[in-house]
């Protein structure tokens, strides 16, 4: 089960802050985090610091102006 983590409404550099906080904090057999944007600058700016902490990220387009990105941990993608 994933973690989500909503950044609707907030600007940068919020959502890429709290997303790497919740990265941080993710419980050890935690593998995955959704988070939830309606800030298209986000899409950039998450997803190079989710590859610095040893994750990939899928983008999902939710909505008209909304995305979720899955972050998952890249060595549970290799086991």
């Amino acid at each position: 089960m994933a973690d989500t983590l909503d950044v609707r409404g907030e600007i940068c550099p919020y959502p890429m802050m709290r997303t790497v906080s919740a990265l941080k904090q993710l419980a050890g057999d935690a593998t995955v985090l959704e988070v939830v944007t309606d800030h298209a600058p986000a899409l950039e700016t998450i997803p190079t610091q989710a590859a610095r902490l040893g994750f990939d990220t899928r983008i999902e387009e939710t909505g008209g102006s909304e995305w979720t990105l899955v972050l998952t941990r890249k060595d549970e993608e290799a086991s």
